[in-house]
């Protein structure tokens, strides 16, 4: 199994998951992100510092509103947002991070990923987790595929975990 499949295969057996990100527009990416994971089974809890609610949902405006906590969060930010929420991930415990890259902007920034990487947060950063889920839909299964075969797939290069970076891997 590949490196990216198998981060990707842990981040998602983790039931409760936030998405940074979504939008008041319903296009947007991230909340695409929130409609697939809930249709999969997952709690999954939008955050957008200026909305308390999106598409009839609960919005959170920081992960620390979330009540109970999550186990991963799945960043569909700017770049220049991305160390904050992860910044806010380190603080509050949250081991596992998803930097979204699909075939527009990316979310991930170097120094978000420093970040990471200096409070031993598992990161996935690039590709989307809607490619890697049981029943994903068609669109997302061509991509994964055309990124595998493009080479475009983060496959290990930038997929780090908590373990890995503390144990000098």
């Amino acid at each position: 199994m590949s490196a990216l499949k198998q981060a990707a295969t842990d981040f998602l057996a983790h039931r409760r998951i936030a998405v940074a990100g979504v939008s008041r527009d319903p296009r947007g990416t991230a909340n695409a992100i929130c409609r697939s994971l809930r249709h999969a089974g997952y709690e999954v809890f939008a955050v957008n510092p200026n909305a308390d609610e999106i598409e009839g949902e609960r919005c959170y405006r920081s992960l620390a509103a979330i009540p109970g906590g999550v186990e991963g969060v799945v960043v569909v930010t700017h770049p220049s947002a991305a160390a904050g929420v992860v910044r806010e991930c380190a603080a509050l415990g949250i081991a596992r991070v998803w930097l979204h890259h699909g075939p527009g902007p990316t979310s991930a920034s170097p120094e978000a990923i420093a970040e990471c990487e200096r409070a031993g947060i598992a990161l996935i950063e690039g590709g989307c987790p809607l490619m890697f889920l049981e029943h994903a839909d068609l669109g997302h299964r061509c991509m994964r595929w055309f990124f595998g075969v493009t080479g475009k797939l983060p496959d290990g290069g930038r997929y780090h975990t908590g373990a890995q970076e503390s144990a000098g891997v």
